[in-house]
C-alpha cells in the first residue's frame, strides 16, 4: 500500500503541522515532544473543553478545536495515548478560573494518562472534571465499553455550553449526559494500514466484521461480505438491541473510517434512511470522515438521544469545519421538465435492420468485461460499460424503432445515444448518427451517409484517423461502405485500423493523449476494438 508521507515517523508532526495552517489554531511551543492543538485566542473565562487521543483518527481530535467545540486538543502517537505530560500542559494552558472538562474516551490508555493529569492539576489548584465516553455498544452493556465517533457528539455539547458561558458544574452534566445517551457500532471490510509494509488482511475477501474499535482491534463478529443494504441491516439492527425504547428522537452520526468513498457512503446513508430507525432520527452529522481509523474502509454509526438541552447545544454555532449537522429528511422530488419524446417517429418493421440491431447490441453487451479490461490499461475502465448501456437501450426500445425507415432510424438512434449513454463514445456516437440521418435524405444511400455523419463527428470531436479513436476504424470501414464494398470488407479495413491503433502512442486527441508511450504501447483503443468487433460479426452472421 502506497502513503502519501516522508517519514513514518514523523507523520503524525508533520499532520499537526499541515493543520496548523488554520490562523484560528496553535500549538504550544513545546512542540513535537508535547502535543497540545488549541485556540489561538483562548477565553480562560469560560470552562476550558479538553479532549484527545492517539492520533490516526483524524479529523479528530484536533480538527474539532475550534470555538464551540474544543478549547484544546493532546494529541499522542497513532493509536498511542499522549503523555501525562502532554495531557497537563494542555489543562495548564488553558484553564482559567472556572476550570476545565476532561473529555476521555474508555480506553485504558487515556483513562490512566488523562486522570492522572486530571489528580496533578488538582493538586495544583484547578478545579477539573472527567468525563469518559464509551459509546461502543459492540461488547454489550455489562462491560466496559469503547469510546468511538459518538465521543464528539459530547465534545459538541459540552463546548456549546462552555461557550455560552455555563458552569463547570453544567457543563460536565451535559457532557456525561450526552455520553450516556450516545450508541456506536462499526462494520468494516478490511482494518486500517499503518504506515509501514502491508499486514495480510485478517478477513477473507467473503467476511466483512461488525462492532470493531478505531485501533485495529478485531470485530466482535465475522459476517459475511454483501451488499450495502444488507451490511447496513446488520449495523442497525446490532444497534437497535441497544436503544433504550423505538420512541425516541436521535441524532445521528455517520462516520467514514477511513477510506470508503464519499459515493459509498452516500450509498450507506440511503440505505439507512429505508431502516425502520431512520423514522426517528432527526439530525446527522456525516457522512464524512470524523472519527476514523487511519485508511480502515468500514463505517460506524452514532445514535444520540435528544430533548430539548441537548437539541440546542448541537444546534448552537461551532467554527470547526469539520462538524456539520443538518435535518435528516425525507427523501423528496419535483417535477421534472417534459423533455421531446426520445423517438418521435411512428414505429416499423424491417427484419433486416432488425438483426443488424440485435447483433450489433448484443455483441457490444458481451464484450462489455473485455473492453472495461483494456480500458482499464489506457482509461477509466467504462468504454464497454458504456457501449453496452446503449446497447440494452436500444434493445429496450426495439419496439419503438422506425426500423423501415433508415433517414428516421439514423435519428433515433443518436437520439437515444444521446440521452441514455454517458461518457464522450456516447455523445460522439450520437453526433454521427444523428449526422447520418440527416445526410440520408440527400444521399439515399447508408454507407455515403455513415460516412457524412463520422465527417461531422470529427468536426465536431476534433480528432481524425491515426489519432488512437474509435474513427481509425470507423473510417476505413465506412470508405469501404459508401462505395459499396462488401461488409466482409469494411470488418477486415476495421479490425486493420483498431490493430493499428496498438502502436499508435503520439496523439493530441482523447484519452490516450494524456498518457504515456509505455502505457499506450501494445494495447489497441477500446472504441476501434469495440468497432471492429461489431463489424466482425456482422459479416460473420451475413456470411
Amino acid at each position: 500500500m502506497k502513503f502519501f508521507i516522508n517519514d513514518p515517523h514523523h507523520v503524525v508532526n508533520e499532520g499537526i503541522e499541515g493543520l496548523l495552517t488554520n490562523p484560528e489554531l496553535t500549538r504550544l511551543d513545546t512542540f513535537p515532544e508535547i502535543k497540545v492543538v488549541l485556540r489561538t485566542k483562548t477565553d480562560k473565562s469560560q470552562v476550558s473543553v479538553i479532549s484527545g487521543g492517539g492520533s490516526g483518527h483524524e479529523p479528530a481530535h484536533a480538527g474539532f478545536v475550534g470555538q464551540g467545540m474544543l478549547t484544546a486538543a493532546v494529541c499522542g502517537e497513532i493509536f498511542a495515548s499522549p503523555s501525562v505530560e502532554a495531557v497537563l500542559s494542555a489543562i495548564l494552558a488553558t484553564t482559567g478560573d472556572n476550570g476545565c472538562v476532561l473529555i476521555i474516551k474508555n480506553y485504558t490508555g487515556d483513562r490512566l494518562n488523562f486522570g492522572l493529569a486530571a489528580e496533578q492539576a488538582r493538586a495544583m489548584g484547578y478545579k477539573v472534571e472527567t468525563v469518559i465516553v464509551g459509546d461502543d455498544i459492540a461488547l454489550g452493556k455489562d462491560v466496559q465499553r469503547r469510546g468511538l465517533a459518538g465521543t464528539l457528539f459530547v465534545h459538541k455539547t459540552a463546548g456549546a455550553l462552555a461557550a455560552s458561558g455555563a458552569s463547570l458544574e453544567k457543563v460536565a452534566a451535559m457532557a456525561r449526559k450526552v455520553a450516556g445517551q450516545t450508541y456506536s457500532i462499526g462494520l468494516s471490510l478490511e482494518e486500517g494500514q499503518k504506515f509501514r509494509a502491508p499486514e495480510a488482511s485478517r478477513l477473507k475477501p467473503s467476511e466483512a466484521e461488525l462492532g470493531l474499535g478505531i485501533h485495529g482491534e478485531p470485530g466482535v463478529e465475522t459476517i459475511s461480505m454483501d451488499k450495502a443494504d444488507a451490511l447496513m441491516k446488520k449495523a442497525v439492527d446490532r444497534l437497535t438491541m441497544y436503544l433504550p425504547d423505538n420512541k425516541k428522537k436521535y441524532a445521528l452520526l455517520l462516520n467514514n473510517l477511513g477510506s470508503v468513498t464519499p459515493v459509498e457512503m452516500n450509498v450507506l446513508r440511503y440505505a439507512f434512511r429505508r431502516s425502520a430507525l431512520a423514522r426517528q432520527v432527526k439530525y446527522i452529522v456525516g457522512p464524512a470522515p470524523l472519527m476514523t481509523s487511519l485508511n480502515m474502509n468500514g463505517f460506524s454509526l452514532s445514535l444520540l438521544e435528544l430533548d430539548n438541552d441537548i437539541t440546542e447545544a448541537l444546534l448552537h454555532k461551532a467554527s470547526p469545519a469539520s462538524w456539520c449537522m443538518e435535518e435528516f429528511g425525507e427523501i423528496t422530488s419535483i417535477p421534472g421538465p417534459e423533455l421531446p419524446d426520445i423517438i418521435p417517429f411512428t414505429a416499423s418493421t424491417d427484419e433486416k435492420n432488425a438483426r443488424i440491431i440485435r447483433v450489433i447490441a448484443e455483441e457490444l453487451i458481451a464484450s462489455e468485461k473485455e473492453l472495461n479490461a483494456l480500458d482499464e490499461k489506457v482509461g477509466d475502465g467504462d468504454a464497454g460499460s458504456t457501449f453496452a448501456t446503449g446497447a440494452r437501450k436500444i434493445l429496450e426500445l426495439e419496439d419503438r424503432l422506425p426500423l423501415a425507415d433508415t433517414e428516421a432510424l439514423f435519428t433515433s438512434l443518436g437520439r437515444i445515444l444521446a440521452r441514455e449513454t454517458g461518457g464522450s463514445s456516447g455523445v460522439l456516437l450520437s453526433i454521427m448518427f444523428t449526422g447520418a440521418g440527416n445526410a440520408y435524405r440527400e444521399e439515399l444511400h447508408p454507407g455515403k451517409a455513415l460516412l457524412r455523419g463520422l465527417q461531422r463527428m470529427k468536426a465536431l470531436g476534433g480528432a481524425e484517423e491515426g489519432q488512437r479513436t474509435m474513427i481509425d476504424a470507423l473510417q476505413p470501414a465506412f470508405n469501404v461502405l459508401s462505395e459499396n464494398g462488401s461488409l466482409e470488407r469494411a470488418a477486415q479495413k476495421a479490425r486493420e485500423g483498431a490493430d493499428k491503433t496498438r502502436e499508435i502512442v503520439d496523439t493530441d486527441f482523447g484519452r490516450s493523449s494524456y498518457l504515456s508511450e509505455k502505457s499506450l504501447k501494445g494495447i489497441p483503443d477500446p472504441g476501434a476494438e469495440a468497432v471492429a468487433r461489431v463489424l466482425e460479426k456482422l459479416a460473420e452472421i451475413k456470411a
